[in-house]
């Protein structure tokens, strides 16, 4: 058996379920259990609860096959949920060609727990990929918009010639290891059975292809322990699209068997610049990954507080699991971005280990973790409305540095309350570069890329049209503003459904002139009314659904330090000094001064040269005696 995420296309991955121990497959004559087994018919991926995002997307897998060439694609399906017919009705799509309308898997097997099969024949003549997609008969009005599937084979059929080869193969990186089935120690399975296919489905060619793979769409089961974003798999792990909880998208395996192998994943350059640590080094460090130090478990693995250098510095090290969802990419992608970029509002990776097939990250250790555990869910005590606009304004210097700073844009795609990090002197850092891309030279206005992010966060224009741009970070931004001033979950589905997008359910009350009412009430009372004015049409300007109506991060810098200083203001019982305009000539003053002492690679050692922040030029120009 085969998982079958790493085949699954764009942001709607839709949610897996698993039948009940109570429910009985039940074979019929047509599908036996020759056809496939139970562990296939009991399982299934569905697009999930919500009938409006249903709508707007297709669950669709993309498998990578030889050009000019017939394929049968079998597709397995067995309804775990429903009992009568036009409950649950969708489309069925191949190569964007419509293959089945209508399609009501009741209507065929006339019960639940009846498993069916159908056969459809693609001729891949212009591409090297073979698309399914799958989408709800509107047309039909079910009962439920959704889309169910249990299982998929392809099998590949010879030319007129009896040809069956190919180009040289060039592996997938999407192809991920077999599940080990300790029932059938054979590598090959039961090898003595001969495939048959239906004749009419292949036409009157003989059947010679081999069974090319079978993805078994399984059930993963509940993990036992929650990471600082919530994650689960399973039913719970589906999400909607806009506004939450971060379930990550896109992370997958991205080689073979997601992890390291003998020869070295980080670049000679990148290894120059940062640390090589041995395995025994990190296993001493952290007492061979003693449990008792594990700070948080995430979609990479578990992140450990360890030592180094004989116990003289504290660090969090962060090893990937062997079922890690994120892979080799995501580990490239953080030592390539971190090795070259040094500010204070980015967290900093001191080193790497990639001994023993391991893949582990070592940065500063972060003493007061993450900024979502300082909001909910949590006894930490409550942040003063100072400090939160303080962190706000640090991680957006660190976007900002992102975006403008180095030699190219860079776009983090994953932007959120986990990925922000707070130090001993709660200093904001941004965290997290496993997903994050290199933006758009002059001559092009975004990047086009298979949509990543978490749910909740995701920039819907992106989403839609997979143009990447730095504006998508500025979405994830806007949401986290909010989380911040109500403090609350991104997405939280147990609340009335036009309330579980905090994006969504803010937008409105701001238009409905209601937003005090769904501030954080330790914050009541504590918010200068301009400063509260200015941060909510901030973080309002940064969820316009068009990239183009959004501000840049500089601007929603600006316009932060801007609130904190009203906040000041007001706390220090003086009125504000700026003029009608809101002081707008303020913006250009800042960006002629240092930010924050940001360096690039060229200037790493001088990291500190500069000791003038922006927020000490704001304050000295609006308030002649600084702070």
């Amino acid at each position: 058996r085969y998982d079958d995420t790493p085949y699954l296309y764009g942001a709607g991955i839709g949610i897996t379920t698993a039948a009940s121990k109570k429910l009985s497959i039940q074979y019929s004559t047509d599908t036996t259990i020759y056809t496939a087994p139970v562990d296939v018919y009991s399982t299934a991926r569905s697009m999930g609860p919500d009938p409006k995002i249903n709508q707007n997307y297709n669950l669709t897998w993309n498998f990578q096959v030889d050009k000019n060439f017939t394929y049968i694609v079998r597709l397995h399906f067995c309804e775990l949920q429903y009992n009568e017919v036009n409950q649950r009705v969708f489309d069925i799509y191949l190569n964007n060609q419509t293959a089945q309308e209508s399609a009501d898997i009741i209507g065929w097997a006339s019960s639940k727990a009846v498993p069916v099969h159908k056969d459809y024949a693609v001729m891949a003549s212009d591409a090297d990929t073979l698309w399914v997609a799958l989408h709800p008969s509107v047309g039909m009005k079910p009962e439920y918009l959704d889309a169910v599937l249990n299982g998929i084979e392809i099998f590949k059929i010879n030319d007129a010639t009896g040809n069956l080869a190919g180009p040289n193969p060039i592996p997938s990186p999407l192809l991920p290891d077999p599940v080990a089935d300790d029932s059938d120690s054979s590598p090959s399975g039961n090898s003595g059975k001969k495939l048959h296919v239906i004749g009419g489905a292949a036409g009157s060619a003989a059947v010679l292809g081999a069974l090319a793979f079978c993805v078994a769409v399984y059930y993963r089961k509940k993990r036992e322990g929650l990471g600082p974003d919530g994650m689960t798999s399973g039913a719970s792990a589906w999400l909607p699209l806009y506004g939450g909880n971060s379930h990550t998208m896109g992370s997958k395996v991205s080689t073979i068997s997601g992890r390291s192998c003998t020869s070295s994943h980080v670049s000679s350059m990148a290894a120059n610049l940062c640390r090589h640590f041995t395995f025994q080094e990190i296993k001493q460090g952290t007492k061979n990954f003693n449990e008792s130090l594990v700070l948080g478990v995430g979609g990479f693995g578990k992140v450990y507080v360890g030592e180094i250098d004989g116990g003289t510095q504290k660090v969090a090290i962060k090893r990937a699991n062997p079922s890690s969802e994120q892979g080799v990419h995501e580990f490239q992608t953080e030592i390539e971005m971190l090795s070259k970029l040094r500010h204070r509002h980015l967290v900093s990776l001191i080193g790497y280990c990639e001994d023993d097939n391991e893949m582990i990250l070592v940065y500063d250790y972060m003493a007061q973790g993450t900024l979502r555990e300082h909001l909910y869910k949590s006894n930490k005590p409550p942040l003063s409305w100072k400090q939160r606009l303080e962190i706000c304004i640090g991680a957006a210097r660190g976007l900002h540095y992102l975006h403008t700073g180095a030699k190219y844009t860079i776009i983090h795609r994953d932007v959120k309350t986990t990925n922000i990090l707070l130090d001993d002197k709660f200093v904001a850092k941004v965290s997290d570069f496993g997903l994050s891309k290199t933006g758009p030279g002059l001559d092009h206005t975004h990047v086009s890329t298979v949509v990543k992010g978490s749910f909740g966060y995701l920039d819907p224009e992106y989403f839609r049209r997979q143009q990447l741009t730095d504006k998508s970070d500025v979405y994830s931004f806007g949401v986290v503003l909010f989380e911040v001033l109500c403090a609350r979950p991104a997405l939280n589905p147990s609340l009335p459904k036009e309330q579980v997008s905090l994006a969504d359910w803010a937008l409105h009350c701001m238009k409905k002139g209601v937003l005090e009412d769904i501030i954080d009430p330790q914050l009541k009372g504590k918010i200068n009314p301009e400063c509260l004015k200015k941060f909510a049409e901030t973080a309002q300007k940064c969820l316009s659904d068009h990239g183009m109506d959004r501000p840049a991060m500089g601007d929603v810098l600006w316009n932060l330090e801007f609130a904190l200083q009203l906040q000041e203001s007001s706390e220090d019982g003086k009125a504000s000094t700026t003029d009608k305009s809101g002081a707008p000539g303020l913006f250009n003053e800042l960006n002629n001064h240092s930010s924050d002492g940001v360096v690039g690679v060229e200037a790493m050692m001088n990291e500190d040269a500069s000791t003038l922040t922006s927020t000490e030029v704001f304050s000295q120009l609006i308030s002649p005696k600084g702070r």
